[in-house]
This record gives C-alpha cells, sequence and structure tokens, in this order.
C-alpha cells in the first residue's frame, strides 16, 4: 500500500474547529476516491500541530487522489494551518488494530538511513521492533512507511488510550534501542498525538 502524510502547524486556538471539519468530510470524500483504503487524524491540540495520513491500494491511486483532492483539503485546512508539509510514502510493514477507536494515543518516530540500507531497516522493523511492541500494555497498531529514494522512513504506533502512550515510553525506548544496535538510522523526530478520526475500508 501507498500512504499520503499531510503535517499542519498553526495556531492552537484554531485548531478545534478544523478538526471538526475534518472529521465531517474526511471520509466521505476520501471514500468516493478509487483505490482508498484508510485514514487516520491525529492532533496535538496544546501545541497546535494535526498530521493525516490517508492509504491507498497502489501509488497511481494516491497521487490521482492528491490531484483531485487538494482544492478541497487546502480549504479545510486554510482556516487554521500556517504551513502545510505533504508526503508520500510506501507503507512496507502494516500491522493493523483489531478495533480502531478515536481516543487512541498515537506515536509517531522520525529516521534517516542511508537508501541501501531500507531493506535491513524493514528486517529489523519486523524482527525486533515489531514483537518487542507487540509484549508492551496497550498497544494496538503499528507501520513502517518509506521513502526508498530519499532514504526516510517513519514508524506509527497505536496505543488503545493517553495512559497507555504515556507508559509505553519506557519501554518503547528500550525496543528502539535494540532496533538501533542492528541497523544504523538517524532519529529526527518523535512526537505524540490524539487519534481524533480513524477509518479502515475492509478487504
Amino acid at each position: 500500500m501507498y500512504v499520503r502524510t499531510v503535517y499542519a502547524t498553526g495556531d492552537p486556538a484554531r485548531i478545534g474547529e478544523t478538526l471538526d471539519a475534518l472529521c465531517a468530510e474526511a471520509v466521505e470524500v476520501l471514500t468516493a476516491q478509487p483505490g482508498y483504503r484508510g485514514f487516520g487524524l491525529f492532533a496535538d491540540r496544546e501545541a497546535g500541530k494535526l498530521i493525516m495520513g490517508s492509504w491507498w491500494n497502489d501509488a497511481e491511486a494516491e497521487r490521482a487522489s492528491d490531484e483531485a483532492l487538494r482544492p478541497r483539503r487546502d480549504a479545510l485546512l486554510t482556516p487554521f494551518a500556517q504551513t502545510v508539509t505533504i508526503d508520500h510514502w510506501e507503507a512496507v510493514v502494516y500491522l493493523p488494530s483489531e478495533q480502531l477507536n478515536a481516543g487512541a494515543g498515537f506515536r509517531l518516530t522520525r529516521v534517516d538511513v542511508d537508501p541501501e540500507d531500507i531493506d535491513a531497516l524493514i528486517r529489523v522493523f519486523q524482527d525486533t521492533t515489531l514483537p518487542g511492541l507487540r509484549r508492551i500494555r496497550g498497544f494496538s497498531a503499528a507501520s513502517l512507511l518509506v521513502d526508498r529514494a530519499h532514504g526516510h522512513a517513519q514508524v506509527g504506533a497505536l496505543y488503545v488510550d493517553s495512559e497507555t502512550l504515556y507508559s509505553s515510553r519506557g519501554p518503547v525506548a528500550a525496543v528502539r534501542g535494540a532496533s538501533m544496535e542492528k541497523v544504523q538510522v538517524v532519529v529526527r523526530g518523535l512526537e505524540e498525538f490524539e487519534a481524533v478520526l480513524l477509518d479502515r475500508q475492509p478487504g
């Protein structure tokens, strides 16, 4: 699968109205696009930032939907967003949740890796990172997204609620350290969000 992420920052006082507008429209608009597979909307209301991820069957569907949806997306984000960054990813590992609920906690880790080491990163994620995460209380789902051309990757992990997200910080740090002993990466960012809206299409 392929994923488009939209990362927006702006005035925290205006994030609520934008989140409400996205919740009202996003899934209906996305579902009308060919190849749509799922959507997640995550927010840090206090800091004034949100991230959206839409999932697609293939790269062609992802790119076509980006063109089709850009005007409406821009209109929905304009009242809040001062900065908007859009990235395109290949979803190389995806462990879905059996039950997706708003109110879950979401942790996003961004890393850089030598493009030649992408496959090694995938193996370490499958053999070390995921098994470690699955032993942590409250862990629900995870994905590894990569940009092979530029050597970028990000790990997203869902926890059943904010309490288990917070309590997982120490155990996850240990898993991260064990993984980094096996593949050379540079950690560029570590952020935590509230899951505002989650949708997964059947199939």
